[in-house]
């Protein structure tokens, strides 16, 4: 039986994460496909780029990954001490690295439409922080930030639409040092 993903991942367990996640469609994230004799190799970049990328935006560290032709593997540790000491200001900054935000947000990170906000507002923009700051250290949004993106290039350049990857991450804890260096 299948378990909820809140169920596998446990902060309180161990901040180590060793996630993989698989192609669909004999689709091809980097190298030469004989079948069709394309060259991917270009894709690792797309990756590599963009999990640096999210590590400087989420509160999750990236110890170790590896690009392979049709999945990735990657082991991350989620920092969620981090994430909790950063300001308001500082969390909507990053969340907005990674999209818009709503026209409150935005108007809250320019000082000046930000004197005019009224109380309630405020409220509202906290509100949002709060519940972006517990996605920026969460294992979910990094994935789904992460394999989107890829997907969305991936299948631009194949000329295909529909999924890219064949379904979800799969996550494994890494509860001890020995696992943490395999």
């Amino acid at each position: 039986m299948t378990r909820p993903r809140c169920a596998l991942v446990s902060l309180a367990d161990t901040p180590w994460y060793h996630v993989v996640n698989r192609c669909v469609r004999r689709a091809f994230l980097c190298g030469h496909d004989a079948h069709s004799g394309q060259d991917f190799e270009h894709r690792r970049g797309w990756v590599e780029t963009r999990i640096r990328e999210l590590a400087s935006v989420f509160a999750i560290d990236v110890a170790a990954y590896a690009v392979m032709s049709n999945h990735y593997h990657v082991v991350l540790r989620v920092d969620a001490a981090r994430a909790r000491g950063w300001s308001d200001e500082e969390v909507l900054r990053r969340w907005t690295q990674l999209f818009t935000g709503p026209l409150l947000v935005q108007q809250f990170l320019q000082p000046p439409q930000r004197a005019l906000m009224g109380q309630a507002q405020l409220e509202q923009v906290q509100a949002l922080a709060d519940t972006y700051r517990a996605r920026l250290f969460e294992l979910s949004w990094f994935m789904r930030v992460l394999n989107e993106s890829i997907a969305r290039q991936a299948n631009a350049e194949d000329g295909v639409k529909g999924r890219f990857w064949e379904g979800r991450f799969k996550s494994q804890a890494l509860l001890d040092e020995q696992a943490r260096r395999e």
